[in-house]
């Protein structure tokens, strides 16, 4: 008796009845598809065992902190290990000064605070003068950047501040906050003002950097704010590149809500830095994906003023640790090495190493 195809299935139930009667088509069984290798997250870096070499004789080293944000939420030992190094190594590196540059945490949180809080206290304790913004995240309800309520007040003391040697100023129409904030710094016989601007600055905190800036004619100045240089190595410009960009200031709800009362790189270019003759550099994290970047531009005067963006918050574990050194050197450059200490290594690509050439000041 010959039995059919279906009635054969039906009746043995079995996997090797099918096999054997099954077309060919029906046999191939694709296998599952490999899973996709990660990406490296260094292939675009050169990494090298050990610490950067010391400052050369007569030089010293400012000490930037980058967006921070991941270390307060998640990774708060990594945070720690960055202001115990750089406070360990303060007399051989001869640190005159640690910037940092805003996103102290992702959502503006209270234990994100508190967490930021410890890691920096380190510093503070060990006497280094330290000059922060805030970014977006430090901002709004949830760290959205909505509008310009913020905890840092709540946690670090402009108290505490006007206490040390090195203490300028604030912004005169909000004079206990630390938003907007200028320190003196000297060293080899240098004298620096550090300028620290909030996130998109309001006008009229222009205004105050501006007259700031214009009496301190003799202090060459190192511009601090969240968001100015973009990662394609041009300026944020709403005004001609408008979205195209991500995440410039004009395009946060507090902007929309103040009437675009707020500055981008390209305002703060415009409006303050290239006004005066005594900016010898800015420097700003905020934006991705390598979050490296760097411009050199005239000024009024013709004198060329590096522009530079460092934000390491998209390596693995929210930076793995990356904080920007940068040698300041008795002929006028600025040597840059970016290195972990909770890796143990130094970058030594094009991008994360490099000379820059200050512009001398005038009055």
């Amino acid at each position: 008796m010959e039995f059919s195809r279906r009635r054969l299935l039906e009746t043995s139930g079995t996997t090797l009845a099918y096999s054997l009667l099954a077309p060919a088509w029906a046999q191939q069984v694709d296998a599952p598809p490999a899973p996709k290798a990660k990406p490296d997250p260094y292939a675009d870096g050169v990494l090298v065992a050990g610490e950067p070499p010391l400052p050369i004789p007569g030089a010293f080293t400012f000490a930037v902190l980058p967006d921070t944000q991941f270390y307060a939420e998640n990774f708060p030992q990594t945070f720690t290990a960055q202001t115990n190094w750089i406070a360990t190594n303060r007399q051989q590196r001869r640190i005159a000064g640690v910037f940092h540059l805003g996103d102290i945490t992702n959502n503006n949180t209270a234990q994100e605070w508190e967490n930021a809080q410890a890691s920096m206290r380190v510093l503070t304790a060990a006497k280094i003068p330290c000059c922060m913004v805030p970014g977006n995240h430090d901002y709004g309800p949830g760290g959205k950047g909505s509008d310009r309520t913020t905890r840092l007040n709540d946690y670090f003391s402009i108290a505490d501040l006007r206490r040390r040697k090195e203490w300028g100023g604030s912004y005169d129409r909000e004079p206990d906050r630390l938003e907007n904030t200028y320190q003196l710094l000297e060293a080899e016989g240098r004298k620096f003002l550090i300028l620290g601007l909030e996130f998109g600055p309001r006008a009229d905190v222009v205004r105050w950097a501006n007259e700031v800036a214009g009496a301190h004619r003799g202090h060459e100045i190192v511009l601090l704010t969240h968001a100015f240089v973009y990662h394609d190595n041009t300026r944020y410009d709403w005004r001609q590149f408008g979205s195209l960009q991500s995440s410039n200031p004009h395009s946060y709800k507090m902007a929309k809500t103040s009437g675009q009362d707020v500055s981008d790189g390209e305002d703060l270019w415009r409006n303050l830095v290239s006004r005066h003759g005594n900016f010898i550099l800015t420097i700003n994290g905020h934006v991705g994906p390598d979050g490296l970047g760097r411009l050199t531009s005239p000024a009024a005067d013709g004198r060329g003023i590096p522009q530079t963006l460092v934000n390491f918050q998209f390596r693995p574990q929210g930076g793995d640790g990356w904080l920007r050194l940068i040698e300041m050197r008795p002929d006028g450059t600025a040597q840059t090495y970016d290195y972990s200490p909770t890796r143990g290594q130094r970058n030594e690509s094009d991008q994360n190493q490099f000379l820059l050439k200050l512009p001398p000041i005038h009055g």
